[in-house]
């Protein structure tokens, strides 16, 4: 009987082991949209958004770990304004026949108990790698309700300086901080 209890403890051992691991997702590009909003003139708050994004994410909520990397086509940009997209891809803005991507990479993640709450790392736009937090307004993992699979989900956000990052086409005017709102699900591995 007590090797039993021993086999037992062991298999539990590993299995507890095994559910503690990290997991993989990867980034589901059809729901997952970063966006952004800069003050235009003054007047309104012009907003935009990017329709291709790809990434991967590692996450072990026991270990409170995680590790982002996402790739943003910036040419994917959609103001729902063909003219202002064009002048956005161009050199004055996110020069994407050079700069073709925009990067996030984690270097840090703080979570609150198992939840994700914020995310440090480098966003590199136009060549240029800057720190940027984002906070994560919303967490959720769990079952997706038609296809079964596992599923994590949250909404981020940072504020950044566009100046920073070379971008400094008509300043004051329109606005230098620009507020990044992302939407991301994604789906485990």
């Amino acid at each position: 009987m007590l090797k039993k209890s021993v086999c037992f403890a062991v298999l539990g051992l590993v299995a507890g082991t095994a559910a503690a691991a990290p997991e993989t997702y990867t980034i589901d590009s059809r729901h997952t949209f970063p966006s952004f909003e800069v003050s235009h003139l003054g007047f309104s708050t012009q907003r935009g958004r990017f329709n291709n994004t790809t990434g991967r994410i590692v996450l072990d909520r026991a270990a409170q770990k995680a590790e982002v990397e996402v790739t943003i086509d910036a040419a994917s940009i959609d103001t729902g304004l063909e003219e202002l997209e064009k002048h956005l891809r161009n050199a004055d803005f996110f020069d994407v026949e050079n700069h073709p991507t925009i990067t996030f990479k984690s270097t840090a993640a703080r979570f609150n108990g198992d939840r994700l709450a914020a995310l440090e790392g480098n966003l590199t736009m136009r060549g240029q790698t800057r720190p940027v937090t984002l906070t994560i307004d919303r967490f959720t993992c769990g079952p997706h309700p038609f296809t079964k699979k596992a599923v994590c989900g949250a909404d981020a956000s940072a504020t950044i300086k566009r100046s920073d990052f070379g971008i400094k086409y008509a300043l004051p005017v329109v606005g230098d901080e620009v507020k990044l709102r992302i939407q991301v699900e994604a789906i485990r591995d």
